[in-house]
């Protein structure tokens, strides 16, 4: 599967790159090419993660060395899946006119796109591999996993598999990537593969409609908006529940009462939506739910105190 990613990507560095042949021109030009490619790196989910991750390697006690290492890493990472994305997406972005991805608009071309994930994905393992090789390992797994789902996976009923595998690498490699540190901790990787497995539901809520058009079919479109929902926030509120009573001994008065607020947040937001009459078919409340949670998590994950 990987081979087949990696000939997709391939064919489209062979094609002409239109974009490149008019950017050129002017310094000004360059720029906007770089901001373009910057915005098709998915920037926010990128930066998301990233600091995550760095807060998590210093919660677990890297030093700043280490700390550096798995930013870059994990930033590498992401941008390789980002770019990889929209480069294999450029044509159904364009069919239902997504003016927000920059390969659809115009403002960078496939090409350069695809260049750009090639290297951030080659940067991956060798940044990984100035930890040691198991952690580099599961870092390059995490982020083929990922890549994986850029293509074949995402229409298919295993989409949600590489969210799983790739959210429970994270934890697993900045754990092992710190001297010392012995094997991840069991409730920590199966946290954030819940979180990871929430967040696909989640991420996918919005753009139902426009998939169904270009014929994506992944899980959470054959389970229907109800049913995504539904997955979404349990698969949060599970992931709330492993971080609370995963760690030894008994849980924290703080990771009670944050587990409580976890499941108030998506009836309060449905109840607000439907008081303001704002309940439509392309309800957000279920969305903004999952991602209250989300933060939720990452916030008890960080203040739980040691976490190995």
């Amino acid at each position: 599967m990987t081979s087949s990613v990696l000939r997709r990507v391939a064919r489209v560095l062979t094609r002409p790159d239109r974009a490149g042949r008019t950017a050129g021109g002017s310094g000004a030009t360059r720029n906007r090419s770089v901001a373009a490619l910057l915005r098709a790196s998915h920037p926010e989910p990128a930066a998301a993660v990233t600091t995550v991750a760095g807060l998590l390697a210093w919660g677990v006690g890297h030093r700043l060395t280490g700390v550096v290492v798995v930013v870059l890493t994990v930033a590498a990472s992401q941008l390789a899946v980002g770019w990889t994305n929209d480069a294999l997406d450029a044509k159904r972005d364009t069919v239902v006119g997504r003016p927000d991805k920059p390969v659809a608009a115009g403002l960078v071309s496939r090409r350069t796109t695809a260049v750009a994930a090639a290297a951030a994905t080659l940067a991956t393992p060798v940044l990984a591999l100035t930890t040691n090789r198991a952690a580099a390992a599961v870092a390059t797994a995490g982020l083929i996993s990922a890549l994986l789902y850029n293509w074949p996976l995402k229409s298919s009923p295993l989409s949600v598999l590489p969210y799983t595998a790739s959210f429970g690498s994270l934890p697993a490699f900045i754990v092992l990537a710190l001297p010392g540190a012995g094997t991840p901790p069991v409730w920590l990787v199966v946290a954030a593969a819940l979180l990871g497995a929430g967040a696909h539901f989640a991420n996918v809520l919005p753009d139902l409609d426009d998939d169904a058009r270009t014929g994506v079919r992944g899980l959470p479109h054959r389970l229907g908006p109800g049913g995504s929902r539904t997955a979404a926030i349990g698969l949060l509120l599970a992931a709330t529940a492993t971080l609370v009573f995963g760690p030894p001994g008994p849980p924290s008065p703080v990771g009670l009462a944050t587990a409580a607020a976890a499941v108030l947040i998506p009836p309060l937001l449905w109840y607000g939506e439907r008081v303001t009459n704002r309940a439509t078919t392309r309800s957000t409340a279920a969305f903004r739910a999952v991602l209250a949670i989300a933060i939720i998590d990452v916030i008890l994950l960080l203040t739980s105190g040691p976490l190995i």
